[in-house]
This record gives C-alpha cells, structure tokens and sequence, in this order.
C-alpha cells in the first residue's frame, strides 16, 4: 500500500510557476499556498478514495509490459456560483499525454449546452421537480479491459511501503487515461438502459424514463421527474448498482451555472462567481463600469499598433469570457469573438476591447439570462442576421478578412435563448443577399435539429399537459432579398450560384417544417451578435432576448 511522505511534503523544491487561474494549482503551487494544509488532507482523501475503489495493486516493475506512465497533481479550489468557497479538490491524473498511442477511437460524447437548456425549459413548462447529481471518481467506477493493461509509477508525495522498485497496475480507470471518458459513458449508459431509460436519438447524453428526464455531462447530471419520490428512486437504484454518488437538494447549481428561482417561478441563470474571477485575474475587480460590452467602431488586426502593455494573461481571459457568453452572456457573445481572434499577437487597442467588456461585466455581474416559459404556446424562434463586409476600413485592403462578413443568429424556445452565435464567415460573401442567406441556411443546420429534440422530449415525457402539443417554429428575417429567395425559391442568373451550397432547407420549408417572417429590423433580435450597438437599442435586444 502507499504511505504519505511526510518528509518529502514538508520540503519544497523548485520555483513554482505563475498560473493563469488562481484556483488551479499544480503540486508545487499548492504546496506553497496559503491553503497548503487543507489541499493535503484533499490528496489523501483522494488517494484512500482510490484505494478503496481497488483502482491499482503494487507491483514490481520488472513485470510492466508496457512503458510505466508517470501521473500528477491537479488542486483545484472549488467555488460556488457566487464566487465563495466550497470545498478544496485534489485530483490524481494519469499522463495520458505519454501513453503509447494505440490507434483506438476513444471519442465520448458530451451533452450540448443547448440541450441541458432545452432540458431545463421543458422542465419549467411542465413544473417538474429537478436535482443534480455528482458522481464521485466517476472515471475510476468503470474497470479497464484486462487485455490491455497499465502501470503508472507511484504518485508524488507518496513512496511504496514494499520499496522504490514497484509500481502501480491500474485495475480501474483514471483520470488522464485516454480511453477513461468512453470506459465512464459505456458504464454509465449500461447502468441507464439498465434501469429502464431510452436514449435520445438526438443526443446520446440525454435519457427519458416512466416520468423522467436525465441530461449527462460527464460526471455529473440534471434530472427532474413530477414527484421528489420519483428521484429519490432513481437515485437510490444507481447506488444499488455500486455507484458512489453525491446528491443536491435542486437544480440550483450545475457546472457552475447558478439557477435561481424567482419569485414569478421563472428560473434566473447567472454566473457571478466566473465574472468575479475573470474580473481579479485582470485587476479589474474596482473598474469603472460601462453601459455596452463593446466600441461602435469594428475590431481590426491593427497590425501596426503599439503591443499590449498589461501584464495580465490575454488568451486566459478571454477563454473565460468565451465560456461566460457561450453559457449564459448572448450580450458579450459578438464583443467576445472580436477579442478572441487576436490572442497570437495582441494588440494595446485589443487589450482596451477587452476592459471595456470588462467594464460591462462589472455593471451587470448580477445578470444572466432568465427564463420564463409557457405552455400556452410551444414557439421555437430563429432571428438569423449578417453584417456585409463589417471590417471593410478596420484591416488591411490587401488582406482577405478585410471583406468577411459576420454571422449572427439566435434560436429561443418560449422566449428563452437556446442556441446563439456570432462569428466571421469562412467563404468570402460577395453581396448583402450572399451574406444573409448563408447566415440563414447555415442557422437552419442547427435550428431544425433543434426542433426534433423539442418534439422527441414533448413525446417522450409523456405528461398530458403537454399531449398534442405542436412545435411552431418560425424564422426571422429582416432582409427582403433573402426573405424573398428563401419563399419564392426562383433561380436567376444573379443566384444560381448559391444553389448548390445554400438551398438545401427548400423542401424542409416546402414541408411546412417552418416558416419564415419578414421582421422589421428594429425587431431583429440577432442584430446585437453582427455588430456593435448604441446603448438604446442594446438594452431593447438584451430585454428581449435575455430578459432585463
């Protein structure tokens, strides 16, 4: 068995590195931490948990087969939404990165955000009982194939009580190991289909039941069900088939989303907690806030302006930003995609850019996006928009991007945001008409699906106040050229061109799968993920499309 060096422990060597998240650390940066005592007592209640789980036997090294794979530490200080702190974490990892390759596919699927939304709509609708659940290791719950077997050298800050000369055969998965996330799902999912759920045609991550719906992602998962009963069932069914599992009293948290509800019964997202840090890691926690997350004037290379002159890390904020609007910030989503093209080289004007969204997240820390559903009328809405040649003037004429135009669209279900995104075009478009209707067909590849999942959950959750119900899913669109190519489907000369990659969804329309609108620009709620807006008419889209 493994004894904890506390010698070794005591005595830190080496300089540790700078880390770009605080609340990360490596086994050197905790060691020197102010929370160095209680990330120890985390490592210890990792190792026995592992022990506990026979994860490994000792064995002597001259019986590995294959190369002995050396593993670290991950400390990790969890936090609640708001930003408090709620446990310390230490997690052993497998250098998966050193593994001999074997030429398996180890793909596992992950739930799309846009179906944990959908999800947590169709709950609301239908004034279910929800909760999360955490399973505990859950990489080391699933075993290893016995033909293909792997050692990993003894962990640091541990020695072998048999001596230096052994090493570890891992029976059970473990975190890093390249093939533990597809070992964990075809465990997990054996588990489900064993007690009685269906998997979803549209996203293997998501399971119905007699009266009950589960959404995975990874390690943990929502569920919700008419009646507390019913999931403590459920619950208690998955301890009896020896997962270890830790079970919250609702779906208040989850993946560090806080969910309030309020007191209408609408459901508020938020993220205050990844705001805050983003906001410290800047040192911008006592900014001056600002109205809009974004200049009027276009986000160019600026090539040759001065070079950034703030210390912090330009790249590791803006993954954090990139992962607030991608979850519950539509408002950031087009002023975040402007920053993130320049992380290689970026620029004093791209710092700027990135404090005055900054400075808007320090106003508006406390919103999200709140979601107030009815069952009154199951609507699915797309407002698809495109902003023609916006860097034209903001980069250089003698470079393509000059002349990319942006795409922006937003599909909410019962007026909740979705599905929303803002990005440059890949092809060069070559009118306004080129611009909009790629913005359209290519919205509709993810809008269509979309649908089905609404009406395979509406079928399978098999709840009568939801019998019958039909999805009405509309499109949204603001241009007359695209709106009337996209009804009357004419071919000419001027638009022929577009025939063979854009007008693929005509016999969905001609199905009456959808409909499409034409909506006057001030009600195009896409319009704020193109471009920048005056504060006005932010506000108005940012009311409509997030609630406040």
């Amino acid at each position: 068995m493994l004894h904890f060096a506390h010698a070794f422990s005591c005595v830190f060597a080496g300089k540790a590195k700078a880390n770009s998240d605080p609340d990360t650390l490596s086994w050197d940066q905790a060691m020197v931490s102010p929370y160095r005592e209680e990330f120890l007592k985390a490592a210890q209640v990792e190792v026995d948990a592992l022990v506990e789980k026979d994860t490994w036997y000792e064995e002597h090294k001259s019986l590995a087969t294959t190369k002995i794979i050396p593993s670290q530490w991950v400390f990790r200080i969890k936090r609640t939404p708001d930003g408090s702190i709620k446990k310390f974490k230490a997690r052993l990892v497998l250098r998966g990165d050193l593994q001999e390759d074997d030429g398996k596919d180890n793909y596992s699927p992950v739930a799309a955000w846009s179906t944990v939304r959908t999800f947590l709509s169709i709950t609301v609708m239908l004034g279910w009982i929800t909760t999360t659940i955490d399973f505990s290791n859950a990489f080391a719950q699933s075993e290893l194939p016995k033909d293909e077997p792997v050692w990993m050298h003894v962990p640091r800050g541990y020695v072998s009580t048999k001596g230096r000369d052994y090493c570890l055969r891992l029976v059970k998965s473990l975190y890093g190991l390249s093939a533990a996330p597809l070992l964990w799902f075809n465990h997990s999912t054996a588990a489900f289909k064993k007690l009685g759920l269906v998997q979803s045609q549209h996203d293997p991550c998501l399971w119905y039941g007699n009266d009950i719906m589960l959404v995975q992602y990874v390690d943990d998962c929502g569920i919700s069900a008419p009646t507390q009963e019913r999931i403590d069932k459920f619950v208690n069914d998955l301890r009896e088939l020896n997962f270890e599992l830790t079970q919250e009293e609702s779906f208040e948290e989850f993946l560090g989303i806080k969910f309030e509800t309020l007191k209408d019964g609408s459901i508020k997202c938020t993220q205050k907690g990844l705001i805050k840090k983003t906001l410290e890691a800047a040192g911008m926690e006592n900014c001056n806030p600002n109205s809009v997350p974004a200049a009027q004037a276009a986000l160019g290379a600026d090539k040759d302006g001065p070079p950034m002159e703030d210390k912090w890390n330009y790249r590791g904020i803006c993954g954090m930003l990139l992962y607030l609007s991608t979850n519950t910030r539509p408002d950031i989503t087009f002023a975040v995609s402007q920053v993130c093209r320049f992380g290689n080289d970026p620029k004093k004007s791209h710092a700027t850019a990135v404090k005055t969204i900054l400075r808007y997240l320090k106003k508006t820390c406390n919103e999200g996006i709140i979601v107030r559903p009815s069952t009154q009328r199951l609507n699915l809405d797309l407002y698809v928009d495109a902003d023609f040649c916006g860097l034209f003037g903001r980069e250089d004429p003698r470079d393509a991007n000059s002349v990319r135009s942006r795409t922006g669209y937003i599909a909410m279900l019962c007026g909740w945001p979705i599905i929303w995104k803002s990005s440059l075009q890949t092809h060069l478009s070559q009118s306004t008409l080129e611009a909009e209707y790629s913005v359209l067909s290519s919205a509709l590849r993810t809008f269509l699906p979309l649908k089905q999942l609404v009406e395979e959950m509406i079928k399978k959750t098999k709840c009568k106040m939801l019998e019958g119900a039909r999805v009405h899913a509309t499109v949204f669109e603001d241009n007359q050229s695209t709106y009337f190519l996209a009804t009357n489907q004419r071919i000419t000369s001027r638009t022929k061109y577009l025939l063979a990659k854009w007008h693929w969804f005509w016999d969905a329309y001609n199905r009456s799968e959808f409909s499409i609108v034409k909506c006057p620009t001030d009600q195009q709620h896409s319009d704020y993920l193109t471009k920048a807006q005056p504060k006005t008419v932010f506000e108005q889209n940012c009311r409509a499309v997030q609630g406040w």
